[in-house]
């Protein structure tokens, strides 16, 4: 409970070592136990903060900073994820590669936007757990901005990008005005807000209370019977 409302209790499947704010992928309005926290004990040790700074964010993507959901345990993940989930290990960080046609023949599928050949994929604002909010797609034929992020997961993936908390790295021909291709590298599955799924298995298998597993990714709420 938050007062004498129900929480809204959003949860994702991995935030990849930080949640994020309600207001990155939603409506731009405060939940204030709907906040951007660390997936681990104590404070952040050895990354910059906020993630929201691009510099910070891609120190913290192209690393595997100690979490939670940070967790290779095949056992464990096989006693709580869904068997379709189980075909995919490497949620906490993850790599996608693309041509630049391929590329652009997806945002034109998914979106309607056609751009052309692309020239860059630029994160113009992050959230605090570094995922894209607004995301800038510069292209031969028009420059769009695209945000939030589910539909920036949706505009460059056949099926979706396990996450907007991403940094591009560009490959590029002797010309060397339009890469010849895009890798995506990226952290956490899911939008990232609230209670993070695999992070609170992990607390559980090692023995925290479910008051101490809530509280630490819904913070300041309380636990209540209403009935």
């Amino acid at each position: 409970m938050w007062g004498d409302e129900i929480c809204d209790a959003r949860y994702s499947k991995s935030c990849g070592g930080m949640t994020e704010e309600f207001r990155a992928a939603w409506e731009d309005r405060d939940v204030p136990y709907l906040q951007a926290v660390y997936d681990g004990e104590g404070d952040v040790a050895g990354y910059p903060m906020p993630l929201s700074g691009e510099s910070n964010a891609e120190k913290w993507i192209k690393s595997r900073p100690a979490a939670f959901c940070s967790t290779d345990s095949i056992e464990l993940l096989a006693r709580i994820l869904p068997g379709f989930d189980q075909e995919t290990r490497d949620f906490f960080r993850w790599e996608v590669d693309y041509s630049n046609e391929e590329l652009s023949g997806i945002i034109l599928d998914r979106t309607g936007l056609d751009v052309g050949r692309l020239v860059s994929l630029e994160a113009i604002e992050r959230g605090k757990s570094a995922r894209i909010v607004r995301l800038k797609i510069t292209g031969e034929r028009q420059t769009v901005v695209i945000g939030k992020e589910l539909f920036i997961r949706r505009a460059l993936s056949r099926s979706h990008l396990y996450s907007s908390a991403f940094v591009v790295e560009a490959e590029r021909d002797s010309a060397g005005k339009y890469p010849t291709r895009f890798k995506l590298i990226g952290a956490g599955w899911g939008h990232g807000v609230g209670l993070c799924q695999i992070g609170a298995a992990v607390m559980a298998d090692h023995g925290y209370t479910h008051e101490r597993i809530l509280g630490q990714y819904l913070r300041k709420v309380l636990l209540r019977s209403v009935y």
